[in-house]
């Protein structure tokens, strides 16, 4: 009877494993699919205006090293 019921009982882990391994698997699909037709390159709509107003056309290479330094450009 014992062995019976460590079967039974391996299996109960088995099906547990299976089902939470496919809930996992199902959700990173959706997740994948919601963020798939996500564009967040695309050019922005209504009145936004340019944050980043660094001049990189007048600054010297050291300058433009320190800046990669500080900011982690």
């Amino acid at each position: 009877m014992s062995g019976i019921r460590l079967f039974f009982k391996t299996l109960k882990v088995f099906i547990l494993f299976t089902g939470c391994t496919l809930l996992f698997y199902y959700g990173i699909m959706w997740v994948n699919q919601e963020y798939e037709n996500y564009h967040r390159y695309d050019e922005p709509k209504g009145t936004a205006i340019k944050v980043d107003s660094t001049n990189t056309k007048d600054s010297s290479w050291v300058d433009r090293l320190l800046l990669f330094y500080l900011d982690g450009e």
